[in-house]
Formats: C-alpha cells, sequence, structure tokens
C-alpha cells in the first residue's frame, strides 16, 4: 500500500487569503497529496506581534477551507502555545505517512537561520514555491544536508500571485478595497469583527 502524503502548509495567516489556499490547491495537485494540513502559528519567533487573536486566525482559515475536501487546519501550534518552532510540530506528528513542508523561494533563503533547520529536513521533503521577486535558490549549506539525505527539494509549479498579508493589512486599515485579495466569508468575518483596523491591533 501506498504511503499516505500529507503536505503541510504553515504561516501565521494574519489574515489568511486567496494565495494561501491557491498554494494548498497546487501542492496537492502537483504532489498527489491525500490532504494538506494549514498549520497557523502561535507566536513567530522571527516576526513581530500578530494583529488577530490566535482564535481569530483558527475562524478565518476554517472558513476559508470550508468545501475544500483535502484542505484541513490543524491548530496544534496555537494549542501548544507559546514561541513556534516547526521542528516541536513534526517532532509532533505521527509516524507513518510520507510528509511536504511547503514553503515559499523567500523562506528558503532563509531556512537555514530556522531552528534546528537539518532536523526538519531530515523529517519531511520540501516543496517550494515563487512568490514574487523571489527566486528558489537554496543556500548551499542546505543543499549539502540534502544531497546526503538523498530528499531534493520539490518545485511546484505555481503562477506567482501578487498578494500578501501585509499589503492586505495595510489596506483594511486605510479603508481601502481589498475585492480579489480574500475568501468573500474571510472578508464578512474581518468586516463584522472590526479586525485590521486602525487601533484595533492584538496580540495573540
Amino acid at each position: 500500500m501506498a504511503l499516505r502524503r500529507i503536505g503541510l502548509l504553515g504561516g501565521s495567516f494574519d489574515p489568511v487569503h486567496l494565495a494561501h489556499t491557491a498554494l494548498a490547491q497546487a501542492a496537492c495537485a502537483c504532489l498527489g497529496l491525500d490532504e494538506l494540513q494549514l498549520i497557523p502559528a502561535a507566536d513567530p519567533w522571527q516576526r513581530p506581534p500578530l494583529a488577530a487573536s490566535a482564535q481569530q486566525r483558527l475562524d478565518m482559515l476554517r472558513l476559508a477551507v470550508a468545501g475544500q475536501a483535502r484542505l484541513h487546519v490543524n491548530p496544534v501550534e496555537i494549542e501548544r502555545g507559546g514561541k513556534t518552532y516547526t521542528i516541536d510540530t513534526l517532532e509532533g506528528l505521527p509516524e507513518g505517512p510520507e510528509y511536504y513542508w511547503i514553503l515559499g523561494g523567500d523562506q528558503l533563503r532563509n531556512f537555514c537561520s530556522w531552528h534546528r533547520w537539518a532536523d526538519i529536513v531530515a523529517r519531511v521533503r520540501l516543496a517550494v514555491a515563487q512568490r514574487p521577486g523571489s527566486d528558489s535558490l537554496a543556500p548551499p549549506e542546505l543543499n549539502d544536508v540534502l544531497q546526503v539525505l538523498g530528499r531534493p527539494i520539490v518545485e511546484l509549479p505555481f503562477e506567482p500571485m501578487a498578494i500578501s498579508a501585509s499589503d492586505i493589512r495595510r489596506r483594511l486599515a486605510a479603508g481601502q478595497s481589498t475585492q480579489g485579495l480574500l475568501d468573500p466569508a474571510v472578508a464578512h468575518y474581518i468586516a463584522e469583527h472590526r479586525l485590521y483596523r486602525t487601533g484595533s491591533f492584538q496580540t495573540s
């Protein structure tokens, strides 16, 4: 019996937007995934405090993947709390499936700054999608480890989408349109809860 293939897409999702779900669907198709788990970070150690609360980000993710059979929200990092390290999440996953960690080219260039990065690539295959203005050149030390492991990087054929959560937050704070950037249910949730408006920021 073939191993189950599970994709893992981590991030702040502050907020989740259409490029996130498009990437998730592209990964499912390209890698033949049985499922893809979107994993919202509790407290990412490499970035400033988040704007929406943990529960709000979970709510928005669940709205964004509703009706998409292979996409699931995994709240493990939020439930664990504290600073978010990918290796802690991977060490808690069940053994058996073949896991693919989905990331962008900009994250790949920075990958060797991740906590225990060599242990991460020993547990998962890296699948890389391009982001606007980035390339997928891996650091030499990462290439060396991957060569020893016999786990080359998988490149995802994904048409770059010029959508970012930071731009969405800026637009919302300025009262500008986010048409075409957010799932309608997520956009409604943001409006209903008055998220990302000037003075509404909070940490998760």
